[in-house]
């Protein structure tokens, strides 16, 4: 006859109560996170302070071409990816382990609807891809690009290879820190090259600075050509435009830092969904530990 051994409630109530702290703590950082999804208003770029912002638009290419994606060679703004080798342990239990893995750090533009633009600095970002890549092979590189409908339980070889893309032209909403930095000429660069220049008119330089008439520049006569160059350098600084470079990137506050192909409100949306779904798994999770422990003590 069978002996019939009950269920480890003990054990139970230990992992459901961990698992509800857990989801409960996942929970209301979420809330907060989705408070300031929520409480911070889209703007335009042309309009947005320094600080921290919501903006919406086109993902285009910093520079005259797209990013090319590492794995596929696939146009792209941002990419992710991750190889993965097929291991057994001493029991014959398959596991993935990880061999390889990177993500973008490249720079990219955001363009609104105005046309007005922005950089974006992808580094730290929690950024929704546009496409997502699994498939698999018997090498630890791909040969070829991943198939167009996989099956995901269906696969051949001791490799994985997973590809996140963000693809170009994609209308995404960014939630980061918005920082302006001005560009302007160094007023001591433009001073030296300023004096190469008059070095080279020999004849006109001393006869605007050659006080003595001695046929050359003795110390006081040259510190006032200098005087006279860093004069000139910072009026043509101040009369030239400035041209101001804008980028967001990874707040300093630990505001959360999100590149994502949602509308604001999408997003909103999403983040408010996923603080409900840890609210039902804490719950399940006390719903369990309070059975395993009347069970217990019964």
């Amino acid at each position: 006859m069978r002996t019939y051994h009950p269920p480890p409630y003990p054990l139970i109530a230990a992992a459901a109560a961990a698992l509800a702290l857990y989801a409960l703590w996942r929970f209301f950082v979420r809330m907060r996170r989705d408070r300031v999804v929520a409480d911070t208003p889209a703007m335009r770029i042309r309009s947005a302070a320094q600080g921290y912002v919501k903006l919406t638009g086109r993902a285009e290419p910093a520079g005259p071409a797209a990013t090319a994606a590492p794995l596929t060679s696939r146009p792209c703004v941002w990419w992710a990816y991750e190889i993965a080798h097929q291991e057994r342990d001493s029991k014959g239990n398959a596991h993935w382990r990880t061999t390889e893995s990177a993500a973008s750090v490249e720079l990219f533009s955001l363009v609104d609807g105005d046309g007005a633009r922005c950089l974006v600095g992808p580094v730290s970002a929690e950024v929704t891809p546009t496409v997502c890549n699994t498939w698999y092979g018997t090498e630890s590189h791909p040969p070829a690009l991943p198939p167009e409908d996989p099956i995901p339980l269906l696969h051949s070889g001791s490799w994985r290879f997973i590809e996140r893309l963000l693809e170009v032209g994609a209308h995404v909403c960014v939630l980061g820190e918005l920082r302006s930095h001005s560009e302007v000429g160094d007023v001591n660069v433009a001073t030296a090259a300023k004096l190469h220049e008059w070095k080279q008119d020999q004849a006109a330089l001393l006869a605007r600075f050659d006080l003595d008439h001695d046929g050359r520049l003795n110390a006081a006569e040259w510190e006032a050509a200098r005087a006279a160059a860093l004069a000139e350098a910072k009026a043509q600084t101040l009369h030239s435009g400035i041209e101001r470079v804008t980028v967001i990137s990874q707040p300093t506050n630990g505001e959360p830092f999100l590149i994502a192909p949602r509308s604001a409100a999408q997003l909103e949306r999403r983040e408010r969904l996923y603080a409900t779904l840890d609210f039902v798994l804490g719950l399940i999770g006390v719903i369990v530990c309070a059975w395993a422990i009347r069970h217990t003590a019964g």
